[in-house]
């Protein structure tokens, strides 16, 4: 009787242990594996108005011979490639966030947001190649060879003017008959219609943009960031040079 009793609770307390492991199991959390991906960069595209303004411009610089539609298409493309090449841009042929700057057509709010790429701006032909090394050459030399340096000027940011700015410049051209649109601070087609009369009749570069030339001969103040802007131009284009 006494064997059986024995028996019995040894039975029961290897079932209470198996229970309380199996308890402790299950009440300890399985850690979570996060599923998020990192968010990608936002991808900047041009609207069909600016895409419009940009043909406008190329068949005004003759890089261009076909009509300003606002779509894509691969005579755009190399218009857009030759005018990249011709301001020390990358040649991408699309219209990225620097080459819009460049022709001087105004940004949306959601596109002002996304910065410039390093990518867009920097030719590919002023990316320093890595020297290359003689493998016959003895460890002495190696250690006292010293990496090549490429470091130089570095591009300043492209001209724009202000919307106080280009308000001042419609109402000039209104007045002097070269323009008949609203004073809107911003950059049409008429508009810059308009700045190409001015340029021509001023004897200015016809870009029908306004840049700093074209509003100091109107006589139109700027800002000390954009003399900034153009002292720092200049400073590149002189280093460009030499």
């Amino acid at each position: 009787m006494i064997r059986k009793f024995l028996f019995l609770a040894v039975v029961i307390i290897a079932l209470a242990g198996i229970t309380n492991a199996q308890a402790t199991a299950a009440a300890t959390p399985t850690p979570s594996v996060s599923s998020e991906k990192p968010k990608k960069p936002p991808v900047f595209r041009p609207n069909k108005d600016q895409i419009k303004q940009v043909q406008t411009i190329l068949k005004d610089k003759k890089l261009y011979t076909g009509e300003a539609s606002g779509t894509y298409n691969d005579d755009t493309r190399s218009g857009i490639k030759s005018f990249q090449k011709d301001n020390g841009l990358r040649e991408t042929g699309t219209l990225n966030r620097a080459t819009l700057e460049k022709f001087g057509v105004a940004l949306t709010d959601k596109q002002k947001e996304i910065p410039a790429t390093e990518s867009s701006i920097t030719p590919e032909t002023s990316v320093a190649k890595k020297p290359k090394t003689n493998k016959t050459a003895s460890t002495d030399d190696k250690k006292t060879e010293k990496p090549a340096t490429t470091d130089g000027p570095k591009r300043p940011a492209p001209f724009r003017a202000g919307a106080d700015q280009i308000k001042s410049a419609q109402k000039m051209l209104k007045d002097g008959k070269m323009y008949s649109g609203e004073e809107t601070g911003k950059f049409d087609d008429a508009f810059r219609e308009g700045l190409g009369k001015y340029q021509e009749a001023n004897g200015l570069k016809v870009t029908k943009t306004l840049n700093a030339a074209t509003l100091e001969k109107m006589g139109i103040a700027l800002t000390d960031k954009q003399k900034e802007q153009v002292a720092a131009q200049a400073a590149y284009d002189a280093a460009k040079k030499n």
